[in-house]
């Protein structure tokens, strides 16, 4: 993981920690002072949303303890590899595209964020600039030049 996406968990946790949690007690309290329970549907909501969080930060909490940050001084630019900016050019569409190698938490494909272990990810992963790769997608086969790589 980047230490650009570590924090970015770690304040997802926080947040979810303090401000949710307080919002969401709130919530379960306010539809006690209504009365009965057994047929208050904010009651039945905020307990599901309270469960959703708390499962939700314990995903986060076992992510970020078997976390593996990226030293980005140590990011090569000779070869692909977690932590690369990668320029790539669609051979048959002549298409250039730019993708930054994450691992899987972190990916984001409508940011260009792909998962070292994407059909892309693992097809460029270990190659060098001016190498073909070819991926291969539901549609078939694309080939990709790698143009650069950067950190």
């Amino acid at each position: 993981m980047t230490p650009a996406g570590l924090k970015k968990l770690e304040e997802e946790l926080n947040y979810l920690r303090t401000v949710k949690r307080r919002e969401i007690a709130d919530r379960i309290k306010q539809a006690i002072e209504f009365g009965d329970i057994s047929e208050n549907s904010e009651y039945d909501e905020a307990k599901k949303e309270q469960a959703f969080i708390e499962g939700r930060i314990l995903t986060l909490e076992k992510q970020l303890r078997n976390a593996e940050v990226i030293d980005l001084d140590q990011v090569r630019t000779d070869e692909v590899s977690l932590g690369s900016k990668v320029v790539l050019e669609d051979m048959e569409l002549g298409e250039i595209v730019e993708y930054e190698i994450v691992g899987s938490m972190e990916a984001n494909p409508s940011e260009n964020r792909i998962s070292n272990e994407s059909p892309v990810g693992k097809a460029i992963l270990g190659k060098k600039v001016g190498s073909v790769v070819d991926v291969q997608v539901p549609e078939g086969v694309i080939k990709y030049k790698i143009l650069g790589i950067q950190k």
